[in-house]
């Protein structure tokens, strides 16, 4: 059987690139750090603000800020 490194010696230079871009793709998924818990420590820092905006308007505001258009 081929080594792998034969086997890529063998395939014209665009598919070799390919493969690399595979690898560098596999590497990084691989590095990938843990999720961390969800921090809570924000939870009521807005409340202030309950009885001025219903949770749809801070809603639509994050998602204009994000730049996300939203369907009319």
């Amino acid at each position: 059987m081929k080594s792998l490194e034969n086997m890529i010696k063998e395939l014209p230079p665009d598919l070799r690139k390919e493969v690399m871009d595979f690898i560098e793709f596999l590497l990084s998924k691989k590095k990938k750090k843990k999720r961390k818990k969800l921090r809570m420590d924000w939870a009521g820092g807005l409340k202030e603000f309950r009885d001025k905006f219903t949770s749809l308007e801070l809603q639509k505001k994050a998602l204009e800020w994000w730049g996300i258009e939203i369907p009319c």
